[in-house]
């Protein structure tokens, strides 16, 4: 059972917390209709998240076998059948019908959910050998998860919030593929070939150098006293990138989930722009 479980991915659904942000941003975090719409939308993205964790499980499981961690898969290592696999994959779906059909989604919402899934199939099935469209890919999944909430709530997102989301996203998929080419070869990722060290870190400076400067003018566009928030999220770039820098194959979950100082600010950074909000 726990074989699949692992195949979800469950710390991985860490990541679909941008579906909250809308939400949150929007100061009506206490409105119940709206905290319904939302948990749904939650729900929802985890589950066709883990549908495309599967299938690109399945579609890489000959190559991850030669990965010296993604050989521990579930799939690559046979500890869950690609049968069995397909039958989770199909009972997800049909969850993610039900759920939909519940939350009422509107055709913004499938369409948010169908784009992810398209996108993330193209990747799976030979996408992710372009350079710099595998990182767009990528890049994407953070933006329509922020896009698919506001969508949900009918809340409009903020030109500030989509800069300063794409530009992290791009940083940690810069930093994705840059630990992959100091820890890998291309015989597990092909479209390591294309890229060099010198390459990747020059573009995710200049990413996260974006991505402090969008969010410094939203806060201060805002008003109130988001703006004093504005060093500590510094101070997260800083440990991030610290942390990437070292002996880390700049998967954002890992890093997050593997550094406690990281992850400790955080959630003062999370508790700090809430009371900054809310009180």
């Amino acid at each position: 059972m726990k074989a699949y479980i692992r195949l979800l991915r469950p710390k991985h659904c860490i990541k679909n917390i941008l579906v909250l942000l809308p939400l949150v941003f929007s100061g009506r975090l206490f409105k119940r209709d709206l905290q319904g719409q939302t948990a749904a939308a939650f729900v929802a993205f985890c589950l066709v998240a883990s549908m495309v964790y599967i299938i690109n499980d399945i579609k890489d499981a000959e190559r991850d076998r030669q990965h010296p961690t993604k050989c521990r898969r579930p799939i690559a290592s046979g500890a869950v059948p690609v049968s069995h696999a397909v039958v989770e994959a199909m009972v997800l779906a049909v969850l993610l019908g039900v759920i939909g059909v519940w939350g009422a989604f509107s055709w913004k919402s499938w369409l948010c959910l169908m784009a992810y899934l398209v996108l993330n199939l193209g990747y799976s099935m030979g996408l992710k050998n372009v350079p710099i469209l595998d990182i767009a890919i990528l890049v994407s999944g953070f933006l329509l998860r922020v896009l698919f909430g506001s969508a949900v709530t009918g809340i409009a997102t903020s030109g500030w919030l989509y800069l300063t989301v794409t530009s992290v996203a791009f940083y940690m998929g810069l930093s994705k593929r840059r630990g992959e080419l100091r820890m890998s070869s291309e015989t597990t990722r092909r479209v390591l070939r294309y890229y060099n060290k010198e390459f990747l870190s020059q573009n995710m400076q200049m990413c996260l150098t974006l991505a402090v400067v969008f969010y410094s003018l939203w806060s201060v566009d805002r008003g109130g006293n988001l703006m004093w928030t504005v060093p500590l999220v510094i101070c997260i770039c800083l440990r991030y990138s610290m942390v990437v820098e070292g002996n880390s194959d700049g998967d954002p979950v890992e890093v997050v989930f593997q550094d406690k100082v990281l992850l400790i600010l955080a959630c003062i950074f999370a508790v700090i722009t809430l009371i900054f909000l809310y009180v």
